[in-house]
């Protein structure tokens, strides 16, 4: 528990093998519960999961195995627990059956999340580039009550943009501005940026189904936050990269996600200025 507010904490991991476990060991101790989402890795991404969760519950109770207690969800649908003790957990697994792309593991984990009676809800990915040690500055503007979503942003200063490659920050520079046109939200950059937190309450507005299941999803997000009146803040971050490689192709990705913005933002404005009561 974090100012007396629940936290939990998605972790969707797609083929973070030597790297996930890290992560998750690295999760402070006022996390109430994590959703480990492995979207179908092809590598040993879950072995390594099943192989820390397992010794987490033997050594929680000395004779449950946490294998006989997995979760498994068909990476586009609801999530389905063999066990609801299991949702009582710190660690609660989950693995999908077909690789639905990041933004289906996320909404994976915040359905688990809202089942939970989480108060508020990071997102962390599972490739260590996002430091667990900053976690309470990215709650902080939810927990304190200052916004309904907040989310990192490496793009604050300049000794941050330098850490990334030029194609890269040329990529998030200009997803910013059309993201920004996009969802209304002017105040924002790096909308790529994954570490995030959000509040349940916000999340039971949205509906999650509806939401852009691949690497868009944190843009669809937002263009949703705004056509709720939801409001957003950044937390100034440095990024990290290390051996992992990105997901994202940008050459395209830049003109998906483009067409993505298009339809978004004019859903945004029937839904937001346009729509008959």
């Amino acid at each position: 528990m974090y100012k007396s507010s629940t936290v939990g904490v998605v972790i969707p991991a797609y083929n973070e093998e030597g790297f996930i476990g890290d992560v998750i060991d690295s999760l402070p101790e006022f996390v109430d519960q994590v959703f480990v989402i492995d979207d179908c890795s092809t590598d040993n991404t879950w072995a390594e999961i099943k192989e820390y969760v397992d010794a987490e519950a033997q050594q929680a109770s000395g004779t449950v195995a946490a294998t006989d207690q997995m979760m498994i969800a068909d990476g586009a649908g609801e999530t389905v627990p063999k066990s609801q003790r299991f949702l009582d957990r710190r660690i609660v697994p989950v693995r999908h059956q077909t690789n639905g792309g990041r933004g289906a593991a996320v909404q994976t984990g915040y359905e688990l999340a809202l089942m939970s009676d989480m108060d508020v809800v990071a997102v962390l990915d599972g490739d260590g580039q996002m430091d667990p040690g900053i976690l309470e500055r990215i709650l902080d503007p939810v927990v304190d009550g200052n916004a309904d979503y907040a989310k990192g942003n490496r793009l604050i200063s300049r000794s941050h943009c330098r850490q990334m490659s030029n194609w890269r920050l040329f990529g998030n520079l200009l997803l910013t501005m059309l993201t920004k046109i996009a969802s209304g939200h002017w105040n924002m950059r790096d909308p790529q940026n994954g570490y995030t937190a959000i509040s349940t309450t916000a999340l039971e507005q949205l509906s999650l189904n509806d939401l852009f299941d691949d690497y868009g999803f944190l843009n669809d997000l937002l263009i949703h936050l705004d056509a709720h009146g939801m409001t957003i803040q950044d937390v100034p971050m440095e990024a990290l990269y290390g051996d992992e490689s990105s997901g994202i192709r940008y050459g395209s990705f830049i003109p998906q996600l483009s067409m993505l913005l298009l339809t978004g933002f004019l859903w945004r404005l029937q839904r937001k200025y346009f729509r008959l009561e």
